[in-house]
């Protein structure tokens, strides 16, 4: 019996914040920030007021420094320009009925010296190079070889974290999802391939969950944990990573974070943008663990989506790609109708083209 699609627009409160639908829009990097400052700009503004009719919109992940940088044209939240651009945006979204949770970004070794501060080398958990590639001046080039994070280090990214909760708060957002996923920083200190260490951030599963933890731990000291969520990949190959046994790893992460209050957690289930059948994982029992709410990602279609809420398995469904085509894909979803072309070489860097250009099925509807 086919289930009705209204589930995916009953409202829904998700911690601290309130939604008016079961649709979130998963963060999508774009490269459209203004140079030489990082900072949104007009564009942006228009970008997300096009899509605020999503429950939730998660923004582009946004660097907490400049170390934090892994690729060109992506914005930042650690200076007062960011922050008022960053302001600008949530306005639109909340003047269209809209919510908005900023995605904090530190990318660890996924980056290139060109876009670290002096043009030092990356840094990581361990001092193991990424088999990936990063946007910078010119194209895409290899990442630069990083090097291991001292306690000390490590330290000064936790107060990059914490000062990065107070500009997203002054900036209007409703509330912050970590980057925890996709190999960069966070994903680095969880996995085997890139934690070497031997101190109290690796090892054994307390260890390589202990950064993650103590990210969380800093930043609801500045904001409840109401407001805040994280985005988890814990079988995603991308950017190198790897790990032939996550299931204890993200059980236990869960459970901790469910200890914590966290507002929701964000799973990319399978690869990044790619097969969701890649590794043996029991999703599930990341749900089952958790008290807050569960947002489900990667290559959900509308009948999966109506499935996955449905049947209780999620309690939204985030969709990528499809938000960058279709600024309406709410209402597209809601009767079923066809969605526009996603036009990949406009994705990263440039202008309107492929950013805001994208028509909506009213627009469509008055040229015909």
């Amino acid at each position: 019996m086919a289930v009705d699609a209204k589930v995916l627009f009953e409202p829904f409160k998700m911690g601290a914040i309130d939604v008016k639908n079961r649709i979130a829009m998963a963060p999508l990097t774009r490269n459209r920030a203004t140079p030489g400052t990082d900072a949104p700009n007009e564009l942006t503004v228009e970008y997300y007021r096009q899509r605020a009719t999503a429950g939730l919109i998660v923004t582009e992940g946004a660097q907490i420094s400049q170390q934090g940088q892994g690729y060109i044209w992506t914005p930042g939240i650690y200076t007062p320009e960011q922050v008022k651009g960053w302001s600008k945006v949530t306005d639109a979204v909340h003047r269209e009925g809209g919510k908005i949770v900023i995605q904090l970004w530190h990318v660890g070794r996924v980056s290139h010296t060109s876009l670290q501060p002096n043009g030092a080398a990356p840094v990581a958990p361990s001092a193991v190079r990424a088999e990936a590639k990063t946007y910078i001046e010119g194209g895409f080039s290899a990442t630069s070889e990083p090097t291991a994070l001292t306690i000390e280090q490590i330290g000064a990214i936790l107060q990059d974290y914490r000062q990065a909760t107070r500009n997203a708060r002054e900036a209007g957002f409703d509330g912050i999802e970590i980057h925890g996923a996709n190999g960069y920083l966070i994903d680095q200190f969880l996995k085997p391939s890139t934690n070497k260490r031997t101190d109290s951030y690796g090892g054994d599963i307390e260890g390589r969950t202990h950064f993650a933890l103590d990210v969380v731990d800093v930043m609801t000291s500045e904001w409840d944990a109401g407001h805040i969520g994280i985005r988890l990949s814990p079988v995603s190959p991308a950017n190198g990573i790897s790990d032939p046994d996550p299931q204890p790893v993200f059980n236990h992460l869960v459970s901790e974070l469910s200890e914590r209050n966290l507002a929701f957690i964000h799973v990319v289930e399978g690869a990044t943008g790619g097969p969701r059948d890649i590794a043996p994982f029991d999703y599930d029992a990341l749900r089952s663990r958790f008290s807050g709410a569960y947002i489900a990602n990667n290559n959900y279609n509308r009948a999966m989506a109506i499935d996955a809420i449905a049947s209780k398995r999620a309690d939204m469904v985030a969709f990528g790609r499809a938000f960058i085509a279709n600024p309406d894909l709410v209402e597209r979803l809601r009767i079923d109708a066809p969605l526009n072309e996603l036009h990949r070489e406009t994705l990263y860097g440039g202008g309107a083209e492929g950013y805001t250009d994208y028509p909506t099925l009213a627009q469509t509807a008055e040229k015909v």
